[in-house]
């Protein structure tokens, strides 16, 4: 039960991670979510493995925290190669004058 809370805890922060930080029109509405559902997951089970109490404050804090790192760093790194590639391309596309 307590993982469901963790995992809807990670949605919630990479929720706000895709809508507080710029260039969310440069990747799908769930995929910064979905990182930060995964993430807080995983991290959750990896500790409960390594004998952390889930009853705890640290498990909560640590699956947290690593679940908000991983939005932001998705969200911040997919944005930019994304602006990146689209500028390529269309540098490609308007020396050739052909379109794509």
């Amino acid at each position: 039960m307590e993982l469901l809370f963790v995992a809807l805890g990670g949605a919630i922060l990479g929720l706000a991670a895709r809508y507080a930080l710029p260039r969310r029109h440069t990747h799908g509405s769930v995929l910064v979510p979905a990182v930060g559902t995964g993430v807080a997951s995983l991290v959750w089970v990896a500790l409960t493995w390594l004998g952390w109490a889930w009853d705890g404050g640290w498990i909560w804090w640590v699956s947290f925290a690593a679940a908000a790192v991983a939005s932001v760093v998705v969200d911040v790194v997919i944005g930019r190669r994304r602006e990146a590639a689209d500028l390529e391309v269309l540098h490609s596309i308007s020396e050739t004058g052909l379109p794509a």
